[in-house]
């Protein structure tokens, strides 16, 4: 009996060192994972960064005059002028034939809100 009691603790000892093992080697193998996504990240922003301050580099008022009147024949871009802005009552709306409405209206499918 003694002899089958170590027999089963040598194969549970064993059985746990496998398991804890292979615990490991999948656990570092998300960190390498985790470390590869957070590098990739951190050049992704990077380039997003350069991105950003080279569109901003582009978008200078100074180059875009410049290359609007380089390209005045064919674009015809103008400054804008104060009368080109129109007022909100200049704004034609759709007629509200039909959309009368009154009393509440029940936008929840809960009641009692």
């Amino acid at each position: 009996m003694r002899g089958l009691m170590y027999v089963l603790t040598v194969m549970t000892v064993i059985g746990l060192a496998f398991w804890a093992y292979r615990e490991n080697y999948t656990t570092q193998t998300a960190l390498d994972d985790a470390q590869t996504l957070q590098r990739q990240i951190g050049e992704a922003r990077n380039r997003l960064a350069v991105l950003r301050a080279e569109w901003a580099y582009l978008n200078r008022p100074d180059r875009l005059r410049d290359l609007a009147d380089l390209n005045f024949e064919r674009l015809q871009l103008l400054p804008l002028r104060p009368d080109q802005f129109g007022r909100i009552e200049q704004v034609a709306y759709p007629p509200l034939d039909g959309a009368i409405i009154d009393g509440i209206i029940e936008v929840s499918n809960q009641e009692g809100l």
